[in-house]
């Protein structure tokens, strides 16, 4: 098995290589099955209100203290407060929090694919073909290795350190040290893309997209699916996508340092800089 994927890593591996973007201010829900904490904010039309996070405690996916968490969280920004986390404290971000970007590039070679992400220059380094190391010493983006399943690229990522604000999205939902999150990158069509963005933005906001999308129809577009299993905070597993379109970008759309510009950091995720308002800027790293 590990040189039959040694063997397509080399040479027909898809290719997932350049910029991607997507709008979405959340993660889509599947299609069917168990599918992550949604957002009990709306704004008039319907849609997830970004700007007010409400974590729903009712979400049968939760454990009864993650509940409890998740609706201590909700009760703060019910009152016009913003509550801390990884991307306002200007820390690194866990998988899959770390999701949350609006573009990613992808840089792929032969031993190894790199996921760049334009909050604070941040970026991953995924191990093609090996497994995970026999001692897991914690990080904030934990152990991730892969391998190519046909046209899909498979992440297995272990070992997420549990920092401060331990989160895996925005609404604070906790996880614990058992957080195993299998990402799946696959190439899909363009139609398949914008049907699967217009389905996702009638329930999860989006915003203008900063990252123009090319607009053609030939173009393949990246769609992932990742699955979140950790018995310490959920009931059972749960999945969830995000689809990105190819960007038209030829470069990063945001090259802020966040330690450097945390008020301009936060705005880019909210369509009102009220939630800049109480954070200190970070004086250090959180390791």
């Amino acid at each position: 098995m590990g040189d039959t994927r040694a063997a397509q890593s080399a040479t027909s591996a898809p290719d997932f290589s350049g910029l991607w973007t997507h709008a979405a201010l959340g993660f889509e829900s599947p299609i069917s099955g168990p599918g992550p904490v949604r957002n009990l904010g709306r704004t008039p039309s319907g849609q997830s209100n970004f700007n007010q996070l409400i974590g729903d405690p009712a979400s049968p996916i939760l454990q009864p203290w993650a509940a409890e968490m998740v609706k201590k969280l909700g009760e703060i920004s019910l009152a016009g407060k913003a509550f801390p986390d990884p991307d306002n404290q200007c820390l690194l971000n866990p998988v899959p929090y770390i999701f949350w970007n609006f573009e990613i590039q992808i840089l792929q070679q032969p031993d190894k694919v790199t996921i760049l992400y334009p909050h604070d220059q941040d970026h991953r380094q995924i191990r093609l073909n090996q497994p995970h190391p026999a001692k897991v010493t914690p990080s904030i983006h934990g152990i991730p290795v892969g391998h190519y399943e046909g046209d899909t690229l498979v992440v297995d990522t272990v070992g997420i350190k549990v920092g401060k604000y331990a989160m895996v999205d925005s609404f604070r939902t906790p996880y614990t040290q058992a957080l195993h999150v299998v990402e799946r990158y696959r190439l899909i069509d363009y139609d398949a893309a914008k049907e699967a963005q217009t389905r996702a933005h009638k329930g999860v906001a989006a915003r203008a997209l900063l990252c123009r999308p090319i607009p053609t129809t030939a173009a393949r577009d990246l769609q992932l699916e990742f699955t979140v299993e950790d018995p310490g905070a959920f009931t059972t597993p749960w999945k969830a996508t995000i689809t990105y379109l190819r960007s038209g970008n030829k470069e990063w759309y945001e090259r802020v340092l966040c330690r450097e510009h945390p008020a301009l950091l936060l705005r880019t995720r909210s369509t009102t800089p009220t939630r800049t308002r109480g954070f200190r800027r970070p004086r250090g790293p959180d390791f």
